[in-house]
């Protein structure tokens, strides 16, 4: 079932959803060459705890780790580990949810450490791209098939590969709500879009294939040619103009 929210849910939701940003925000800032995954997760941590929200992905379905921090051909779902040090050149994505007053706030950037190379500037960029393209879609009266058609478009005429695996989805009061998002599809399909809505919109986008794995850990989605991959992600707010981002610092 669809989670249409009110005004007073919303208010409340934008609440979570600032502080999920302002964490991103803050975490990009510490992201550098010669430190840990660990330390970044830890840092996490403290920024969302001690402004009274809690880590959305704290202990979810056994997550060990407060974010997913996945790092070049790692696409989704890494977990922190004192062992994984960042180095000049590596892509990071880290995905920050935070869970304020009975709602979620979810968002993912992927940043680049130090010197990158093009293909990476390249893949970020497109990435990013696919993400806005998919959140001007996010308009009443549209369907969720007008998001995934935009963003699997703009992917796909930019020579990259759309994950189809993984997806976005509703959020709110659980961290994953009706209706799923894809990343690909048909405009015209799907689920009408109404205000009150909430979406986590999250394009994944692969360098050389469509496919991934999952290792050994049973969390960390990796690029199936193990090549570099991306992630971005806003939550958004259907309304009767156009979509509030709710995780916009």
């Amino acid at each position: 079932m669809i989670i249409v929210k009110t005004k007073a849910e919303l208010s409340k939701m934008m609440a979570a959803a600032r502080l999920a940003a302002l964490a991103l925000e803050h975490i990009g800032k510490a992201v550098r060459a010669g430190i840990s995954t660990l330390e970044l997760d830890s840092m996490i941590r403290r920024f969302i705890t001690v402004r009274g929200g809690k880590p959305s992905f704290a202990g979810y379905k056994g997550f060990k780790g407060n974010a997913c921090i996945s790092v070049n051909h790692e696409l989704i779902h890494g977990i922190p580990s004192k062992r994984k040090i960042l180095r000049d050149g590596d892509i990071v994505s880290v995905d920050i949810g935070a869970f304020v007053d009975g709602f979620h706030g979810d968002n993912t950037k992927t940043f680049a450490v130090g010197n990158v190379s093009e293909q990476a500037r390249d893949l970020l960029r497109v990435t990013e791209e696919c993400l806005y393209q998919g959140i001007k879609k996010a308009v009443a009266g549209n369907r969720v098939g007008d998001i995934s058609d935009a963003i699997q478009k703009h992917c796909e005429n930019s020579g990259y590969h759309i994950v189809k695996e993984y997806i976005g989805h509703g959020v709110g009061r659980t961290l994953h709500e009706e209706p799923d998002i894809p990343n690909f599809g048909k405009a015209g399909r799907g689920p009408r879009l109404v205000p009150g809505m909430t979406l986590a919109i999250e394009p994944m986008v692969n360098a050389t294939t469509s496919n991934v794995r999952t290792l050994s850990d049973g969390w960390t989605v990796v690029e199936g040619n193990g090549n570099l991959c991306a992630h971005f992600e806003h939550t958004i707010a259907v309304t009767e103009g156009e979509p509030i981002i709710m995780t916009l610092v």
